[in-house]
């Protein structure tokens, strides 16, 4: 008789088999539907072959698929620096929505601690993937020692990608992902430029990148089409009067600012 296939597998070759079967359970249903018998019998396996390499039980498999599925993600912004920013933003973006559709209505559990078996381990988990995306895009901004102002901005785009995710996924996974990848670049580049008009930084940073794009690229086409709305609302570059300088002073010196 053959012998089970598990006798013919490493440690960690069956760790990650068992893994890749609890990651697959938990992609499209919550952690806490999920149990060590279904992952058992989707490897193929016994339970107590399961305890055997996760004696910590369901949570440490909950733990150590989270652990993988963080892995993958955290690759997903891992992009040669080269060429215009959007476009290497674009094949980022694709990668993680891709995840995303793959992992379906499992994601929120994975990924946002949506789930009873969360801890703080599994919240430091999904922080470091925020951390590493943000330290990914800085990168490509060339500012790896960011201010506030731009640290904010990239951090709240890292934010709005992955609420329009779970939107997203609510809503039918509608619009298109391509049409979801396209606004959420513009919503990067809007950030950027309405940052950029008061933080010197954010302004450096926005002229290198816009200085790589091209005429014929996303860039370019989303300038094309913002500047009508742009000149629809010319009176708006008319000289402030005298008491809307003085207004705007006044409401500039009750603000704290950034730093403060």
């Amino acid at each position: 008789m053959t012998a089970p296939a598990y006798r013919r597998l490493t440690v960690e070759q069956r760790r990650g088999q068992l893994i890749g079967h609890a990651l697959a359970l938990f992609a499209h249903r919550v952690p806490e539907d999920v149990s060590l018998d279904d992952v058992a019998a989707a490897a193929g396996v016994s339970r107590p072959l399961v305890y055997r390499y996760f004696p910590g039980g369901k949570q440490q498999l909950y733990e150590a698929a989270l652990r993988s599925a963080a892995d993958r993600l955290e690759q997903c912004f891992d992009e040669p620096a080269v060429g215009p920013l959007i476009e290497r933003l674009d094949r980022a973006l694709s990668r993680y929505l891709a995840f995303v559709d793959e992992f379906d209505t499992g994601f929120m559990a994975l990924l946002q601690g949506g789930s009873v078996v969360g801890t703080s381990r599994t919240s430091a988990i999904v922080d470091e993937v925020r951390r590493d995306a943000a330290h990914q895009i800085l990168r490509h901004l060339e500012a790896p020692e960011p201010g506030p102002r731009l640290r904010m901005t990239v951090r709240t785009w890292i934010t709005a990608v992955e609420g329009a995710s779970l939107i997203w996924l609510d809503e039918g996974k509608q619009p298109p992902l391509s049409e979801l990848r396209a606004w959420l670049l513009n919503h990067l580049v809007a950030l950027l430029v309405a940052t950029a008009a008061d933080d010197p930084e954010t302004a450096a940073a926005t002229r290198r990148a816009l200085a790589l794009e091209r005429p014929d690229g996303p860039v370019g086409d989303l300038i094309r089409r913002a500047l009508p709305l742009a000149a629809d609302a010319a009176h708006l570059l008319e000289p402030a009067g005298p008491s809307d300088q003085a207004e705007a002073s006044d409401q500039a010196g009750r603000e704290p600012g950034w730093d403060s």
